[in-house]
């Protein structure tokens, strides 16, 4: 019964193949771009609206994850250090990042703004120079959130800085480096470099840093300060 309806489709088959019979008009077909309206179209790629950030609650849960999985309060602990010089507290930033303040009637921030950006940047910069401390220097490779890489012993080459660096890339944007529209590993490998070289500069002013530990700062500052970290 198969073998009879297989040879039946392939029977069906041929004569739907078939030339057009004497007297028969044959369609030709035609490319979609000779049909009316369907050539060449202008594609109007002007942007329709300025980039803006979302809801402020979904940057300070990233920052709480990607550092570690901390409460509000450990992220703030963790950025203050135990100088206290890099952090406030987060009553100092709620209302710049956006938030609402119903003790001093002020509105929660309907629109992107300048002061708004600062504000995420300044935490995540706080919050970069902890994960050195954290990462760096006091965790193990399996505990280390942020920098989940060893740090080359000499100065690492640029292939050798690429493969970290991509660890970081996939953290803070979501997608490898390689991805990226410009050549944003070669910029990257220029700002460590650049970082390295004032630190190891003749009369260099003093950092608690050392010269490989402020590259990698100066790294994390970039990718946490992104326009796409923080715009859409």
């Amino acid at each position: 019964m198969k073998t009879r309806s297989l040879v039946f489709g392939l029977f069906l088959l041929a004569g739907c193949a078939r030339e057009p019979a004497p007297g028969e008009r044959e369609v030709p077909s035609v490319p979609a771009s000779d049909l009316p309206g369907h050539g060449t179209l202008n594609q109007d790629g002007t942007p329709k609206e300025g980039p803006r950030l979302l809801p402020v609650e979904v940057y300070i849960q990233f920052y709480l994850d990607v550092f570690g999985g901390l409460s509000p309060l450990g992220a703030e602990t963790l950025a203050r250090g135990k100088d206290g010089a890099l952090f406030d507290t987060w009553r100092d930033y709620l209302a710049s990042l956006g938030m609402p303040d119903y003790e001093k009637d002020i509105a929660r921030v309907g629109q992107t703004n300048a002061m708004m950006l600062a504000s995420f940047e300044r935490v995540g910069v706080s919050l970069c120079d902890r994960a050195i401390e954290r990462d760096l220097r006091g965790a193990t490779l399996d505990k280390r959130t942020v920098f989940a890489f060893e740090p080359t012993k000499a100065a690492p080459t640029e292939a050798e800085f690429a493969a970290r660096f991509d660890v970081l890339h996939r953290t803070f944007l979501g997608y490898p480096a390689a991805l990226a529209e410009t050549p944003r590993t070669k910029r990257f490998f220029d700002l460590y470099n650049a970082t390295v070289a004032r630190h190891t500069a003749k009369g260099a002013a003093p950092s608690t840093f050392t010269p490989t530990e402020a590259g990698w700062a100066a790294v994390c500052y970039g990718l946490v300060r992104h326009p796409e970290l923080h715009t859409y």
